[in-house]
């Protein structure tokens, strides 16, 4: 029986930053269609309307999505913006070499969209300012330590905001995406992983507490189906 008591510290294997082939690009393409049908998407999307209307910009909006995967959150606001007729600068950064060389092939048709091959805990991405960073799946893949580290950093690194789209810890979001992924995922890593994430990942009081380690006291968390919080936190100085 799962222990959802508290965060598990197994590592998936996504978190191996020298995996790559066909059975990382079967993945990649099983995220995208899971957070299309389960309604990930636009969790994010949502969110990032509703910090730019808390924090609104006249200029070109920089957006990083952090932990990009394949790319496809990437596309989706880009396709947003067009719609809104909203400049953007969009960025996606993640820590393996093979996982970025898909996403430069999965979206070679919008040459604007820029990846980097950057470790976030990096002096070099420090460096970095960006108006908007994204999270979608990501945040789970460290520790509570980390990641209150790392978000002190990134309040001061984000202009308007960040925008956090991650798993809640619950049974039936570990039963359900077991069977589903066992049921129709081609991928080893998939029936791996996906359970996995749901035992890493998070209950509201943990968030909470992460952002107030790291000095965040303004943010709106949210529970949005299926089994996913959405935290909007504004860096605008008003």
């Amino acid at each position: 029986m799962p222990n959802f008591s508290a965060r598990s510290t197994e590592i998936e294997i996504m978190d191996d930053l020298l995996c790559g082939g066909e059975v990382v690009h079967q993945t990649l393409r099983e995220l995208e269609f899971i957070n299309k049908w389960l309604g990930g998407n636009a969790v994010t999307i949502t969110a990032l309307e509703r910090l730019l209307k808390d924090c609104p910009t006249n200029g070109t909006i920089t957006i990083v999505d952090l932990g990009c995967g394949g790319g496809e959150m990437l596309r989706i606001i880009h396709r947003w913006a067009a719609k809104k007729a909203i400049p953007v600068k969009l960025i996606g950064i993640d820590a393996n070499p093979h996982i970025i060389a898909f996403a430069q092939k999965n979206l070679q048709d919008l040459s604007e969209i820029e990846f980097f091959t950057l470790d976030i805990f990096s002096e070099e991405f420090k460096n970095l300012r960006f108006d908007v960073v994204l999270g979608t799946l990501f945040y789970h893949h460290f520790n509570d330590d980390q990641l209150s580290a790392f978000f002190k950093n990134l309040r001061d690194q984000a202009k308007r905001g960040i925008i956090i789209n991650d798993i809640h810890r619950h049974p039936l979001a570990y039963y359900s995406i077991k069977w589903l992924t066992t049921c129709f995922s081609r991928s080893s890593m998939v029936k791996f992983d996906a359970p996995l994430s749901v035992l890493r990942a998070f209950k509201k009081v943990e968030i909470a507490r992460i952002l107030k380690n790291a000095g965040i006291q303004d943010f709106r968390l949210q529970w949005k189906w299926a089994f996913r919080w959405r935290v909007v936190i504004p860096t605008c100085r008003k």
